[in-house]
Parts: structure tokens; C-alpha cells; sequence
């Protein structure tokens, strides 16, 4: 077994997500040797200097097996101590669970667990069980069963999606419409579809590390100010007691084992969070590195067979920001080249929303190369706003997973078919 003390071989299961980016940046400051698998050459985590080296790979959704044969041909004769899964490559690992198991450390529940947790039908009907808060939520399975079930103002979600991939707001007819279009030319009503009502409030997002359903570390943070697709700009690190044991009796029902996040509303008004959504994994986990928990740390140890003791709670009030996700917002939103102008200098001097606020992103004090893609996309909404949604979209790849490749890995088939792939 490898001393936890000591840096670490770790391989990343892709580089272009920012909770990916991230979790490299404190891998990278706490001296573990860091490799990253990718499809894409122009992934955002090539840009880093603690990227020791980059593996182009197959699509995890284009080709499932392929990816899980290239992953195992890198962790061949013990080159990795942990293989960490920033992204939805869990899914996969955990169904193949067993072919990892000896070749590098590896935290993820079984397969039943993971996949309750990924479905969001499955993690609404886990909510129901347990007796924890949800806003009003319908299951349907076909249009009409979505044209009965909407209650303007509404939100309408694919049972399989990620980074607010298959999420339609719905606030009128209109928009009823435009889903709806959306989810028949795609696969959505080969699964489920959810239909929630949408309640006003505060986003807000937990995170927590689980060894054998034990929590271990937990974190929650609330949205300052959006970026695009969802996504925040600016981060403050909240305590929420109430989240934290909900999160907990998550965990416990699964018997979980390593990462968790869960989305949660907190309503405007004085009635308990709200959950809405779940990754079984850890999302941008900087905001809490920068708060005084480190759980990427936690989740090497709990990779290892380690049952560390559990972390003290984070800082409350820690202020930090995504400067890429402000300037692609504040061009989503309409924002004109001198809006923009305007925002990269804030950024530049923290100040403004930015003042005591730390880079979670592109720390490019810490980690210089990361200015490149900070600059370029500045450079680009700078020449033509109107393109913060085709770059933000730019992140939405062949390292996630669709309704298909998903229904590939859980065939029956898929285990012996990768496995003969594998040997050869």
C-alpha cells in the first residue's frame, strides 16, 4: 500500500471539466504527481503546470470500452497509486469496479448506489424514501406526460444530464414548446423525464467525502453571482447544519463511498433547502480547499483504504470567483465589448464584486500557464460577445456520457465485451 505521506502518482479520468481543473490545482500544490486522460488535445487542463502528462484517450461517450481500455492499459504494472474520477468516468469505474480493483487506489460505492445517485429520477425517488425536501416533483415518461404534469412556472429535467445539460425552465407555453421539441429529437423519453415545480430562491451546493457511508468531510457554498449555463461566477462558503445532515443520511442510505455533491435551493421563504440534484462526485471543490477543507486530499486517502479522521468544518464567509465563467456571463447576458472591458479589469485589480475574492479557476499566480485560456477567452467575447454560449458549450464533450453510451455500459454485455477488448 503507498504512504499517503508521501507525494502520490495520481491519474485524472479527463482534464476538460472545471471541477477536473480544479481538483489538479490542489493535487498540483500539494506535490502529487499528476497524469490526465482526455479526448480532447484542447482540453482545459493542458494548460497547467502540474499536468506532468497528458494521455489523449477515446470518448468516454463515444466509446466506452475503448476508454476503460486505454485507462487500463496506463495503470499497468502499478505506474498509478490512484486512478480519481473528476467526472462522470465514476459511472463507468464503478461498473467495472472489480478490473480496477489492485491496479490503483479507487473510492467509489457500488454500482446500484452510483447509479441511484447519477439518475435524477432515482435520486428523487431516494429523496421520497427517505423523507428528505424536494420541491414538488412529477415523473413522466412521454410528452403528454409532461404537458399534464407542468405547473407554470416549471422545471423540466432528463433523468441523464450534467452541467445543466437537459434542464429547460419553463415558465410559459412557449418554453413548454421548446423543451419539448428539445427532448423529442434527442433520447430522453427512452428513460424518464422529471417535471418540478421551480421555486424562488438561493442556489446553493454541498459537497461532501464519505468512506463506507461515514461522512468525513462536508462543505457547502452558495451562489454570489451566476455565470453561464448555470454555472457561478463568484462563490461564498456557507454552514449549513440542516444540508450537512441531510447530505449525511444520503450518504448512510447508499453506504457511499467517496464523493458526493448535492444541489440544494434555499428558498426566499423561511421553509427548510430544498434538494434538487445530485453528482456523485466532487464539483469545483476550490472554494473549499480555499475554506479550509481539503477534500480532494480526503478522497486520496479514502482511495488508498485509509480511514482518516474527519476534516473540522470549513470558513464560513470565504469569498471566490471563476474569472472565465464572469466574462462568458456577463456576455451571455447581453453584455457588450466595454461591459466585458470593464469586467476584465475588475478582475484584474479585485475589485468590485471581485475585492477579497480569490481565483479558483486560472490561478495564475500559482499556476501561470493557466492564463492562456483566461486570455483567450477574453480575446474572443472582446472580438464577438455572442460567442460566450458557443465556447461554454465547448466544455459539454466526448468525456461525458449521453442516454446511450450509459445504456451501453450497463448492458450485460459490456463487461465481457471491454474485457476481451482489454486482453488484446
Amino acid at each position: 500500500m503507498p504512504d499517503p505521506a508521501r507525494p502520490l502518482r495520481v491519474l485524472v479520468s479527463e482534464g476538460s471539466s472545471t471541477s477536473a481543473r480544479e481538483a489538479i490545482t490542489i493535487l498540483g500544490l500539494s506535490g502529487h504527481h499528476v497524469e490526465v486522460c482526455d479526448p480532447s488535445p484542447w482540453c482545459l487542463s493542458r494548460c497547467s503546470r502540474f499536468v506532468r502528462k497528458f494521455h489523449r484517450c477515446p470518448g468516454l461517450r463515444d466509446d466506452p470500452a475503448g476508454y476503460l481500455t486505454f485507462v487500463e492499459q496506463r495503470l499497468a504494472g502499478g505506474k498509478f497509486d490512484v486512478l480519481l474520477p473528476t467526472h462522470e468516468q465514476g459511472f463507468l469505474f464503478a461498473r467495472v469496479a472489480q478490473r480496477i480493483e489492485g491496479r490503483a487506489g479507487l473510492a467509489l460505492p457500488n454500482f446500484e448506489s452510483y447509479r441511484e445517485a447519477h439518475s435524477k429520477a432515482g435520486f428523487s425517488r431516494l429523496l421520497d424514501r427517505l423523507g428528505l425536501p424536494q420541491p414538488p416533483t412529477r415523473i413522466v415518461q412521454s410528452a403528454q406526460g409532461v404537458h399534464e404534469a407542468v405547473r407554470f412556472p416549471a422545471v423540466v429535467k432528463a433523468s441523464v444530464g450534467t452541467a445543466s445539460r437537459g434542464i429547460w425552465f419553463v415558465r410559459s407555453a412557449d418554453d413548454l414548446m421548446r423543451a419539448l421539441h428539445d427532448l423529442g429529437g434527442g433520447d430522453a423519453f427512452a428513460g424518464e423525464v422529471l417535471v418540478q415545480d421551480l421555486v424562488a430562491g438561493t442556489t446553493e451546493k454541498a459537497q461532501s467525502v464519505f468512506c463506507r457511508g461515514r461522512m468525513l468531510g462536508f462543505h457547502a457554498y452558495r451562489q454570489i453571482a451566476a455565470g453561464v449555463g448555470g454555472g457561478e461566477a463568484i462563490k461564498q462558503s456557507v454552514s449549513r447544519p440542516v444540508v450537512r445532515a441531510y447530505v449525511e443520511q444520503i450518504g448512510r442510505a447508499l453506504d457511499w463511498h467517496g464523493a458526493l455533491s448535492v444541489d440544494y435551493i434555499m428558498p426566499d421563504v423561511d421553509t427548510a433547502p430544498l434538494l434538487i440534484d445530485c453528482n456523485p462526485r466532487l464539483v469545483e471543490p476550490m472554494n473549499a480547499y480555499r475554506s479550509g477543507v481539503d477534500l480532494v486530499g480526503l478522497s486520496l486517502l479514502i482511495s488508498l483504504g485509509e480511514t482518516p479522521a474527519p476534516l473540522l468544518a470549513s470558513r464560513e464567509g470565504v469569498l471566490t470567483h471563476l474569472a472565465m465563467q464572469a466574462l462568458l456571463g456577463c456576455a451571455a447576458r447581453g453584455g457588450t465589448r466595454p461591459d466585458i472591458l470593464t469586467e476584465c479589469l475588475h478582475l484584474a485589480a479585485a475589485r468590485g464584486p471581485y475585492a477579497g475574492s480569490s481565483e479558483e479557476l486560472t490561478p495564475v499566480q500559482s499556476d501561470w500557464i493557466s492564463a492562456v485560456p483566461l486570455a483567450i477567452t477574453a480575446a474572443v467575447l472582446l472580438a464577438s460577445p455572442k460567442l460566450a454560449i458557443k465556447l461554454a458549450l465547448g466544455g459539454f464533450g466526448a468525456h461525458l456520457l449521453d442516454a446511450a453510451s450509459i445504456r451501453m455500459i450497463e448492458s450485460e454485455g459490456f463487461y465481457q465485451h471491454s474485457s476481451s477488448s482489454s486482453a488484446k
